[in-house]
């Protein structure tokens, strides 16, 4: 897995996805655009989207995580890693068991 610098911000992300997703389907979706309405992502094109994420920002995507609206656009993945990184961040050094 590769460990992303724990600064990341949202441009960057979605910066990073735009770059992925233009290697893997030809096309350079905006941040907003439904990539499933525009035929870029199918459910199995998804799939290897959710390794991805995994793999370059060290989360894990799981349950709930899973719903097609995390992965319906550039935005929405980029919103879904920040979120799961700060949520997997918070239990770190606290002291809980």
């Amino acid at each position: 897995m590769t460990t992303m610098n724990p600064g990341i911000d949202a441009a960057g992300v979605e910066k990073q996805l735009i770059a992925f997703l233009a290697e893997r389907t030809g096309a350079e979706p905006a941040p907003e655009q439904d990539l499933f309405d525009a035929g870029l992502v199918s459910s199995m094109f998804a799939m290897q989207l959710v390794v991805h994420l995994e793999d370059e920002y060290d989360i894990e995507i799981v349950g709930p995580e899973l719903s097609m609206d995390n992965f319906r656009s550039v935005r929405a993945m980029s919103a879904l890693v920040l979120r799961l990184r700060d949520s997997e961040g918070e239990g770190e050094g606290d002291g809980e068991i």
